[in-house]
């Protein structure tokens, strides 16, 4: 059964006048269950696939089986994209998504600080000491409470470039240890 273009636009009106509320239940509500391809998919079949079904995300962290060079090369990565993803147009002036993240009043600062103490947590767990994480907290900490300042602390957050600098030490001091 076709129904005319009429039918489409303007839905008949049942004959009592009212619109037709008719509610399904159960089965008849039910039709075959078909899959993108226009086949039926047999509810045996559906059921089985549903007891089968398994999503595994592998063995344990997906980010503790990497190299300690694959580590440094994503906290690089991680940094580029915070600091200097991005030119603006007609000038040489670099940012990132933490500059315009920080133009978030406060949760954006909060954010970018989040993802900064990540970084250092990450060097850390590289084995740089103490000293080189006290300077690296420290470039996040100014980071984070001028950030704080509304545009001017965002200005300042694109030229200061926080990540950049401590990834700078965290590679200044895996240059000076011996090669294993």
């Amino acid at each position: 059964m076709t129904m005319s273009d009429d039918d489409i636009l303007a839905p008949r009106k049942s004959r009592s006048g009212s619109h037709s509320r008719t509610t399904f239940s159960g089965a008849e509500a039910r039709g075959p269950i078909i899959d993108q391809e226009g086949h039926e998919i047999r509810p045996e079949t559906l059921e089985q696939g549903f007891r089968e079904f398994r999503f595994e995300f592998g063995q344990g962290n997906p980010f503790g089986n990497l190299t300690r060079e694959q580590r440094i090369a994503r906290l690089e990565a991680i940094a580029k994209l915070l600091d200097v993803a991005f030119i603006l147009p007609g000038t040489k002036i670099r940012y990132g998504i933490d500059g315009l993240i920080g133009l978030i009043p406060v949760v954006g600062d909060i954010i970018t600080t989040a993802i900064s103490l990540w970084l250092v947590r990450e060097a850390r767990a590289l084995g740089v000491p103490w000293y080189i994480t006290a300077r690296m907290l420290g470039n996040v900490a100014v980071d984070g409470v001028v950030g704080m300042v509304p545009f001017a602390g965002d200005a300042f957050d694109v030229m200061f470039r926080a990540n950049m600098r401590n990834v700078r030490l965290l590679r200044r001091w895996l240059d000076k240890q011996p090669r294993m």
